[in-house]
């Protein structure tokens, strides 16, 4: 069974920077792909930025040129977001597509969320 462990969230002022990490963490699993989503309070769950398959980090248009997404040799991704506003509060989730084995059934698991606010 695979596990994120999120962390890095917290309160910060607008225009200030925050780095979120997730780590997976578990036994016979191949990463496939890891993203960063975020829901505010009635509203939907949202991609903020994604590693992609081929490697070339993809960004949601509210945060491209603020938002830096990064995953080391292991199984690890960063979300670094820079020049926060308001409208970044929210709660943040990692998200991580694996196969527990070369050419098996992708499978998708998600970690608990770390809540984000942004004040004026």
């Amino acid at each position: 069974q695979v596990q994120l462990v999120e962390s890095g969230g917290g309160s910060v002022q607008a225009g200030g920077s925050l780095e979120l990490s997730c780590l997976a963490s578990g036994t016979h699993f191949v990463t496939v792909v890891m993203d960063w989503y975020r829901q505010a309070p009635g509203k939907t769950r949202d991609l903020v930025a994604t590693t992609t398959r081929g490697g070339i980090p993809q960004y949601a248009d509210s945060v491209k040129g603020r938002a830096t997404i990064s995953r080391d040799a292991g199984n690890t991704v960063n979300l670094r977001l820079n020049d926060l506003k308001v409208e970044d509060t929210a709660t943040y989730y990692c998200h991580l597509v694996y196969q527990q084995m070369q050419d098996s059934p992708e499978l998708q698991e998600w970690g608990p969320g770390i809540p984000v606010t942004v004040s004026s």
